[in-house]
């Protein structure tokens, strides 16, 4: 099989791709067509995985008693990490919009089966962790998707996981990697929020490339 080419064009357009895919908190309410929504679940599911065990497992939370449960832990997490801040760190802090849980249309959790049977434990032996990385690929790729789809993405961190897993009745020996708030984006841009709100900046790209 001939694999296919890529056109500079293209080159172009998946560099766009990678700047436009930000972590979004502003949402409009409109739902994303369930299509659209099947169609990036199944774009996730060709990301790479170790030994080819395809460890994610994407849960989509419509329950609005366990959403609500789930923006309730958030609010007591996000207390906590403000209180253990102080001066003006603080009041940054408080500035910033940390999750967009009570606009998104979507509610998607993202666990990994960090045992599957999938894969026969290929790569897992002396590297447990990377059933954990492969799900984390799987999220990108549904993110890149989404960004195509002109669908926003964010990953809500500030959650307690072993509350949030408990509220969502899943596998016990599933870990939770990420909860996803899915929908339109109300101001896109390709520009990271937190450098927008003054929080941070990107470090020179050479500070990345470290050689021995």
């Amino acid at each position: 099989m001939t694999p296919p080419g890529f056109s500079p064009a293209f080159d172009a357009e998946f560099h766009d791709l990678l700047r436009w895919r930000r972590d979004v908190r502003h949402f409009r309410r409109d739902r994303v067509p369930a299509p659209v929504l099947d169609g990036l679940l199944a774009t996730a599911c060709l990301a790479p995985s170790v030994g080819l065990s395809e460890p994610w497992r994407f849960v989509r939370v419509d329950d609005p008693a366990r959403r609500r449960a789930v923006r309730d832990d958030f609010a007591h997490c996000n207390a906590r990490a403000l209180a253990a801040r102080a001066g003006s760190d603080a009041s940054d802090y408080a500035r910033l919009k940390l999750a967009g849980l009570d606009d998104a249309p979507h509610h998607v959790a993202v666990f990994s089966d960090n045992d599957p049977a999938q894969g026969r434990g290929l790569g897992r032996g002396t590297m447990p962790q990377t059933t954990t990385w492969s799900t984390v690929m799987a999220i990108h790729t549904f993110w890149l998707a989404a960004t195509v789809a002109g669908v926003g993405v964010g990953w809500v961190s500030i959650i307690d996981p072993a509350r949030v897993s408990a509220m969502l009745d899943v596998d016990p020996g599933w870990e939770l990697v990420a909860y996803l708030c899915v929908g339109y984006p109300q101001d896109p841009s390709d520009t990271p929020e937190l450098q927008r709100r003054g929080w941070e900046r990107r470090a020179p790209e050479r500070q990345h490339w470290i050689e021995r």
